[in-house]
C-alpha cells in the first residue's frame, strides 16, 4: 500500500524548484514554496528504493540569472554520482537510511582522558591484498588487531561522499551520504558498532571550512551559504575550496544559513552513527568561535549521556580555543611533535622546548584532555620517514621511533597514533595516490619489537591512572649529558618516572639523584625492578632510549 512521502528543499531566495524521480519517469513534479523557505510536495510511494533529484531556478552569481539546474538533494544519505541523483528508501510508509539494528548501544566507553586514538584512512589502512581492501568491511576484519595493540578510539578521515574513487575526503561534495568506494551506510554502521563492542570510540573528522566546487549548495545560491570570494585572499596556500559564510544572517527567517545547515550535519552523524567525537578541520581558518561554542553544545545535546570529544585541528596549536570555558575540548598538539622530533632525531637537544611539548600546561593548556599529542599525523610524515632518522640502519631507527613512542604515552595529554607509526611504517604522505599500509613490514624482527613497545605503552598508559592526569614535574636536567627525568603522578598514590637519554652516547651507572620517591620501582620496556633510596638511583641507560618507572611501593 502506497504511503505519501514528502521531499522538501530548503532554497529561500529561489523562485521555482520542481522535483524529478524515477518514481514518475523523470517527468517533472512541481513544489509549492512555504515563507520559511522550503519547497515542498508530497509523492505516493510504495516501499521500495527510488532515485531523485531537483530542478531548480538557481540564484549563483556565476551562472546566467535564474537559470535551471539539476542538482541533488544537500541533504541526500545516499547519492548515485553516476546518474546524478540522490537515493531514498522507503520503509514501512516511511523514509529510512538503511534497516541497520545496533547492537553495543549499552556497552560502556572510556571517558575522554583515558583514550588512546588511532588516526586512520579507510582505503589505505587494510593493506593491499587483495588490492581492493578499501572499504569499511576490511576495517572490521582487522578491529581484532587494534584491540590487541590496545587503542580505545579510531579517529576516521573524511567518511562522506566525496568526488572519484579515491581521495583524503577533505573536498566533500554531500555532507549527510557516506562515500560510496567505502561501502553501504549499514557497513559503516556495523564497523561503528562492532567498535563499540570492544570499548573502541569512533571519532569522525568534521570538515565544516569548505567544500569540493560541485556541491550542491553552491549550485542553489552560493552567496547564502559561502564566502562569495575567498574569507582570507591574502593566504592563498590555505584555501582549499568555497568556504562556508557563518557571519551571514537571514533577517526575514532569524537563521544564519551555515551554523543551520552545519548544525545539521553534525546533529544527524552523532543521532544516526552514534558517533563520539569530532575532529574539527581547519579551524584556524574557519575562525568564528560563537559558531564553535554553538555547535559544541548541539553536539554533546545530540550525544546525550555518552562520552563525546570536540577536537580542533588549529595549525599552529593554540591553547585559545581550549580554555576551561570552551570552545572546544582539545586541540591538535602541532608543537609536540616538533619540539619531541627535534630531539629523537637529534637535531637538536632544546630541554626547553621539549618540556614544553611534555608538559602542554607550559603553552597554557588547562589540562589532560586539553591536548592531543602526535608524532605523525595524515598530514605529516611518519617518524621512520624523516630525513635524519632515514640516514640510519634500521635498528639505530627503531630505537629512536621507541624513544618518541615512550614520549608520546608519557606526556600530559591524550596521545594519537596515525596509522602504521606503531610498526614502523616508513612511507612518505600521498593526499592523492593511494598509499596503503605496508603490513608485510613486521615479518622483520625489529618492526614486531616498536609493535611489542607500543603494546606494553598502550597498556600502561590506560591501566595507570597517574598518566591520565594534568600533573608532571621534571626533576632531573641534564644538559650535558642529554638527559631528562620527570613524574606523572595522581593524588591516590599511582606514579610513573621517564628517564631519557637524547644522546648518541650510552651511559653505564648513570645516578639520578632526587628519585621521587624512596622504594620499589619496576621498569616496563625491559622489565626489571630498581630500588630507590636516599640518595636516589643508579641505572644504565643506553643512547636515544627511555627508562619507564612504575611505583610498586616502599617507604618514602
Amino acid at each position: 500500500m502506497p504511503s505519501l512521502i514528502e521531499f522538501n528543499l530548503f532554497a529561500p531566495n529561489n523562485k521555482e524548484a520542481r522535483l524529478i524521480g524515477s518514481f514518475n519517469q523523470g517527468k517533472e513534479i512541481s513544489m509549492k514554496k512555504g515563507e520559511n523557505g522550503y519547497f515542498r510536495t508530497k509523492v505516493e510511494l510504495e516501499d521500495g528504493v527510488y532515485q531523485y533529484k531537483f530542478r531548480i531556478q538557481s540564484k549563483t552569481p556565476s551562472l546566467n540569472p535564474e537559470q535551471w539546474l539539476e542538482v541533488i538533494d544537500p541533504y541526500a544519505t545516499d547519492v548515485d554520482e553516476t546518474t546524478k541523483n540522490a537515493i531514498v528508501q522507503i520503509k514501512n510508509g516511511k523514509r529510512i537510511v538503511d534497516d541497520y539494528v545496533w547492537q553495543n548501544d549499552d556497552k560502556p566507553l572510556p571517558e575522554n582522558h583515558e583514550l588512546v586514538i588511532y588516526e586512520m584512512h579507510v582505503a589505505d589502512f587494510s593493506g593491499d591484498e587483495p588490492r581492493d581492501r578499501n572499504k569499511f568491511k576490511h576495517v572490521i576484519e582487522k578491529l581484532d588487531y587494534l584491540s590487541e595493540l590496545g587503542i580505545n578510539a579510531i579517529e576516521l578521515m573524511p567518511v562522506n561522499e566525496y568526488p572519484g574513487n579515491y581521495s583524503w575526503g577533505y573536498l566533500i561534495r554531500h555532507f549527510f551520504a557516506t562515500e560510496t568506494s567505502y561501502g553501504t551506510t549499514a557497513e559503516l554502521k556495523r564497523l561503528i558498532d562492532e567498535c563499540h563492542g570492544r570499548g573502541i570510540r569512533v571519532i569522525l573528522d568534521g570538515i565544516y571550512n569548505h567544500c569540493e566546487d560541485k556541491c550542491p549548495l553552491l549550485q542553489i545560491d552560493r552567496d547564502y551559504w559561502y564566502y562569495h570570494d575567498k574569507h582570507y585572499p591574502d593566504d592563498p596556500a590555505n584555501y582549499w575550496g568555497p568556504e562556508f559564510n557563518y557571519d551571514n544572517y537571514d533577517e526575514k527567517l532569524d537563521i544564519k544559513p551555515a551554523w543551520k545547515y552545519i548544525g545539521d550535519v553534525v546533529r544527524y552523524w552523532i543521532e544516526e552513527y552514534h558517533i563520539d567525537g569530532i575532529r574539527f578541520d581547519a579551524v584556524r581558518q574557519l575562525a568564528n568561535n560563537d559558531f564553535f561554542y554553538w555547535v559544541v553544545e548541539e553536539a554533546k545535546k545530540a550525544a546525550g549521556n555518552k562520552p563525546f570529544y570536540n577536537i580542533a585541528e588549529h595549525i599552529p596549536d593554540t591553547s585559545s580555543i581550549v580554555t576551561p570555558e570552551g570552545p572546544l575540548d582539545a586541540c591538535w598538539h602541532e608543537s609536540f611533535r616538533i619540539f619531541a622530533i627535534e630531539n629523537i632525531t637529534g637535531d637538536t637537544f632544546n630541554i626547553d622546548r621539549l618540556k614544553e611539548a611534555l608538559d602542554g600546561k607550559q603553552q597554557g593548556y588547562s589540562g589532560a584532555t586539553s591536548v592531543i599529542n602526535y608524532l605523525a599525523s595524515h598530514d605529516r610524515d611518519h617518524l621512520m620517514a624523516e630525513e635524519h632518522l632515514r640516514t640510519l640502519d634500521k635498528e639505530q631507527a627503531i630505537k629512536r621511533a621507541k624513544l618518541g613512542a615512550v614520549l608520546l604515552m608519557t606526556a600530559m595529554g591524550v596521545p594519537m597514533i596515525w596509522m602504521g607509526e606503531e610498526f614502523g611504517e616508513y612511507t612518505r604522505q600521498t593526499p592523492n595516490q593511494q598509499n596503503k599500509l605496508n603490513w608485510s613490514i613486521l615479518k622483520h624482527e625489529a618492526n614486531r619489537s616498536l609493535l611489542e613497545d607500543y603494546k606494553t605503552l598502550i597498556a600502561l598508559r590506560k591501566q595507570t591512572p597517574a598518566l591520565q592526569t594534568e600533573n608532571i614535574e621534571f626533576f632531573h636536567e641534564n644538559s650535558e649529558a642529554k638527559v631528562l627525568g620527570y613524574v606523572r603522578w595522581n593524588d591516590e598514590g599511582s606514579r610513573v618516572v621517564v628517564v631519557a637519554n637524547f644522546s648518541d652516547k650510552s651511559l653505564m651507572d648513570y645516578k639520578i639523584p632526587n628519585f621521587p620517591a624512596a622504594g620499589t620501582w619496576h621498569e616496563c620496556t625491559s622489565s626489571y625492578d630498581v630500588e630507590s633510596r636516599e640518595d636516589g638511583v643508579t641505572i644504565m641507560l643506553p643512547e636515544y632510549e627511555a627508562a619507564v618507572f612504575v611505583w610498586v611501593g616502599g617507604n618514602e
